[in-house]
């Protein structure tokens, strides 16, 4: 039984043609992989079938009878969920209370203790191990998307859309999320998994659909196909490997010497952490999720202070001077979570690009801004970084890659001494992650001094010319890039 048909969806957005007439179906009790690179209209069409974005055109079926899907609300009302690649949570607010924004019950009905009681439990069958009293705004990417999850099971949805699931999970939490979706499969629940990973379509799903430019390429079964076909129907092509020198290092850009800092919590999240970054070189952090990174990277970037030891920048003590100061002083800062962190998505292409820059000459005289320059300026990051959008657009219509890009043009395009870059490529297809690669090996290669935090131990190792590895808020281990391994890095992270 077809639990899912979505005809001639199109959707349009200033610019850009997300959806071109697609056609989409999924039966009940399968798992079907909507596959494509970042931009291919997944997530848009998607957004469609949950209600938060309205199409130009098609119809869409659930169970065989035709929907009216005005909002979320008539989505999770019909059985439909979606975890969402970039997050739809309210900072401030706990794990439960924002599980219990998400349930279709009367909120004046809900008993607190009881649903605390039921979502521990669910938790607790799926291996989903969380703080449910934590604030948000405390928690790690990770632990969100954690959050997400639980949301989506506690809604009972017979349909669940997972976006990009594993983007930000752990290789452990990842086979966690794949025997959940199984049993969701046995229980006869379909699962739409949006994904770029060919690996993950073959170790869970049942049928592919293929996007590729706003349009459907194929449906098949992926018994069928196989993963280099699968990947040329993705990309039109496949991209070619591409090799860097590794150039010899400059001077001390960075050095921490003793740094301790508190989380978000008030609990102690960095201990005695030093370390030295030089010119011409970047240094991978490497360590399981809320070993310290987030906190880490706050304190580099001058937006968290610590309340012990120092940090020094080419040489000057900049300990807490503050995320301005640094800015100025040719620091780029990548957050791991481009939407919250990194963007403003209720505002224009061209007004998140200026974010940096719109205060200074030749943008500003201090009291006007240069309309004339700044769109110039605009145009040409767009062009220069790919970005797939008008300046108009909103940040928030953006797709994955392209959000990522536009916090690239923005970050890096004044050309930063010291590079702070944390998990850049989460959520990214093939051809987006090889670009972002490119471009900090590029800023390594010119001189500049690179931080990449990540959890994609292939990536670190890819890139990196040494690794440091946290553990519980310490740097526990050294290793140069070229004697590096997966297996080593992995004994150092779990002790």
């Amino acid at each position: 039984m077809k639990a899912v048909r979505m005809v001639g969806i199109s959707k349009r957005y200033p610019g850009v043609l997300a959806n071109d007439r697609i056609d989409f179906e999924a039966e009940a009790g399968e798992v079907h992989a909507l596959l494509g690179e970042n931009g291919a209209g997944k997530t848009t069409l998607m957004n469609v079938l949950y209600g938060l974005v309205k199409p130009d055109e098609g119809e869409i079926y659930v169970y065989g009878r035709r929907a009216r899907i005005r909002s979320p609300k008539d989505a999770i009302r019909l059985g439909i969920s979606m975890v969402h690649q970039d997050f739809k949570l309210v900072p401030a607010l706990t794990v439960v209370e924002n599980i219990l924004l998400g349930l279709p019950e009367p909120k004046l009905l809900i008993k607190y203790g009881e649903v605390k009681s039921y979502i521990r439990g669910l938790a607790k069958r799926y291996g989903i191990e969380i703080d449910l009293d934590a604030k948000v705004n405390q928690l790690s990417v990770g632990e969100k998307q954690k959050i997400e999850i639980l949301r989506a099971l506690c809604q009972k949805a017979k349909i669940l859309i997972l976006d990009e699931p594993t983007s930000v999970l752990t290789p452990l939490e990842s086979k966690n999320l794949f025997r959940m979706v199984r049993r969701m499969k046995e229980e006869g629940k379909t699962v739409i998994y949006i994904t770029h990973k060919l690996g993950e379509v073959y170790e869970i799903c049942d049928r592919v659909t293929v996007l590729r430019k706003g349009r459907r390429i194929a449906t098949l079964n992926v018994s069928d196909v196989g993963p280099r076909e699968l990947a040329v129907m993705m990309v039109g092509e496949l991209p070619e490997p591409r090799f860097f020198d590794r150039p010899s290092v400059g001077r001390i850009a960075l050095k921490l010497v003793d740094v301790s800092a508190y989380d978000d919590r008030g609990l102690l999240a960095l201990k005695d952490v030093s370390m030295v970054v030089r010119e011409g070189e970047i240094v991978g952090i490497a360590g399981m999720a809320g070993s310290g990174q987030k906190e880490l990277s706050e304190v580099i970037a001058g937006l968290r202070k610590p309340f012990k030891g120092s940090v020094t920048l080419f040489g000057e003590d900049v300990t807490g001077i503050g995320p301005r100061r640094m800015m100025e002083k040719g620091v780029a800062y990548i957050p791991e979570d481009r939407m919250e962190m990194g963007l403003v998505p209720s505002m224009k292409v061209e007004e998140n690009l200026m974010l940096r820059s719109y205060r200074y000459p030749p943008y500003s005289n201090g009291f006007l801004l240069n309309l004339k320059e700044i769109r110039s300026s605009v145009n040409s990051l767009i062009n220069r970084f790919g970005i797939v959008a008008t300046p108009e657009t909103l940040a928030r219509n953006l797709s994955g890659g392209n959000t990522q890009r536009l916090l690239l043009a923005r970050e890096l395009s004044h050309m930063p001494r010291l590079i702070v870059a944390c998990y850049p490529t989460r959520g990214l297809d093939v051809r987006s992650a090889n670009y972002v690669k490119g471009l900090l090996l590029e800023h390594r290669n010119r001189g500049a001094a690179i931080i990449l935090i990540s959890e994609d131990l292939e990536e670190l190792l890819e890139v990196s010319d040494r690794i440091l590895v946290m553990r519980e808020g310490r740097i526990v281990g050294e290793v140069k890039g070229e004697l590096a391994t997966a297996e080593r890095l992995g004994m150092l992270m779990g002790g």
